[in-house]
């Protein structure tokens, strides 16, 4: 795919702003979802503290990356269930920064065992044929959340709404129209303009709600206004998120200690869901790579892309509690607009830094209709899925050994296929390795036992084809030296 802007353009200040702000967007609602979805009544995680530690690790990686690979970091998904796990046995603000720097670690530790034996082993291990279907998963995988915001404009499933399913299909229609039809500039802006006519539409149909007193066209939830605006102070425009290594220093002594035991059980909650999500940031980078046809895994290297997604995980949960990955949305939008310029990632990561301390700023982000987003998030997973479907198209599927592999991944992961261990105080698993991870592991499996020996048709495998290649070759090239001598 030809990029409208390459890895080191610099578009103009004010292309460069606008394109920011969309990037912004694009991985912000999942970014804001994640510390509200773990927060409890005992731990408040603060959205605008996740969203400048996304900030400052994505600056840790386009620094490590050395600025070579257009990504942006967000809060993971993944680590939702260690998370609550952690947060349910009281392990408090400490115990969040502690695991997350468990999972880095391990990403730090590949990466340095990368540096000195290099990727073929992991080419091997992780091919096209595991590769690709694992990128369509956590599109297709994540599919299920952007059709339920559009239909219930919210995270639960209570009430179906016609009115948000409209206003998620007006957002989704703009993104499409834009991007296929609209100007140069407004091709490199979908988002924004996607966003901007649902959000619109959504307003509308509130006030004439609220006018009429009909509950049901009250698409748009003026909360955060009210919450920041309430009692009008300094608060209301500026005010410090509240980063997670301060909240520990303030609470300390009000959740467990942390000793030997703690540490381990959080090495245990952590670290396996960092192993898995090494597949995730090998499968985000190999699309990413697609899509911009510039090779990231070799350039700048899977070493730096690690040491940075792992370090800047770290450095993020010290701010904003939540482990940071490689985003998906960030992927689908370099896609859609054909913008892969670092500096316009770079400069979204400080926009998210600063724009975390401006209140009306959060207000205004917190108040966009989930089914708004909803509609955004069709375009966004929808062309994560078709990216990874895309890696296949070089693997033939008529070889059921191939056939196998890409069905097991399908089915589990889409499935919601996962592997829960052990049971918390709360009730949940201690150890929860997700649809994703699980579906990697059947596939990794599945690979191994399809080409290991021989095949089932008396075939062999592609080590003995490799080894009855060069035997061939050897014979052959005696053949001639016979013929030649008796020829001579």
């Amino acid at each position: 795919m030809k990029m409208i802007y390459g890895i080191k353009d610099r578009p103009t200040a004010g292309k460069l702003i606008v394109f920011a702000f969309q990037q912004m967007i694009a991985i912000m609602a999942a970014t804001l979802l994640v510390p509200m979805l773990v927060s409890t009544v005992d731990l408040h995680l603060d959205p605008a503290a996740a969203l400048f530690g996304a900030g400052i690790g994505t600056l840790v990686y386009i620094f490590c990356t050395k600025g070579r690979s257009p990504v942006f970091l967000g809060s993971s998904f993944t680590f939702i269930g260690a998370m609550s796990a952690a947060v349910a046995q009281n392990y408090g603000y400490w115990g969040l920064i502690i695991g997350v720097g468990f999972a880095g670690l391990v990403y730090v530790i590949i990466a340095i065992v990368i540096k000195f034996v290099g990727i073929n082993w992991l080419n091997k291990l992780l091919p096209a044929v595991i590769i690709g279907p694992v990128v369509a998963v956590i599109g297709l995988s994540l599919s299920g959340t952007a059709t339920q915001w559009m239909m219930y404009n919210a995270a639960n499933t209570e009430n179906y709404n016609l009115i948000s399913i409209l206003c998620g299909l007006v957002a989704f229609f703009a993104i499409v129209l834009t991007s296929v039809k609209g100007g140069k500039m407004l091709k490199l802006i979908p988002f924004i303009v996607g966003i901007g006519a649902g959000y619109l539409l959504a307003l509308i149909f509130t006030l004439i709600g609220k006018a009429a007193g009909v509950a049901y066209l009250q698409i748009l939830d003026f909360t955060p206004f009210i919450e920041t605006f309430g009692e009008i102070n300094l608060q209301s425009f500026l005010d410090y998120p509240k980063f997670t290594f301060l909240m520990g220093i303030e609470t300390a002594g009000e959740y467990a200690p942390i000793d030997g035991a703690m540490i381990g059980n959080l090495a245990l909650l952590f670290a396996p869901i960092g192993v898995v999500e090494l597949a995730q940031h090998i499968a985000h980078h190999k699309n990413l790579s697609n899509i911009i046809e510039q090779d990231l895994i070799e350039d700048p290297g899977l070493t730096r892309t690690l040491l940075g997604d792992g370090i800047g995980s770290i450095v993020g949960a010290v701010f904003g509690a939540c482990a940071n990955t490689a985003y998906g949305e960030s992927v689908g939008c370099v896609a859609i607009t054909k913008n892969a310029s670092v500096i316009t990632l770079f400069t979204a990561a400080l926009g998210c830094m600063i724009l975390s301390f401006f209140s009306p700023f959060v207000a205004v982000i917190n108040s966009i209709p989930k089914c708004v987003m909803g509609g955004a998030c069709v375009a966004l997973y929808g062309f994560i899925a078709v990216s990874g479907l895309q890696m296949l198209k070089e693997v033939d599927l008529g070889d059921n050994k191939n056939l196998y592999v890409v069905s097991a991944i399908l089915v589990c992961g889409i499935g919601g296929f996962a592997l829960n261990f052990g049971t918390n105080s709360s009730g949940n698993a201690i150890i929860s390795v997700t649809a994703i991870a699980a579906a990697l592991i059947v596939g990794l499996i599945t690979n191994l036992i399809v080409n290991i020996g021989k095949n089932k048709d008396g075939g062999e495998d592609e080590l003995s084809a490799d080894v009855a290649a060069v035997t061939d070759a050897l014979n052959a090239e005696d053949e001639t030296e016979n013929q030649e001598k008796s020829e001579e």
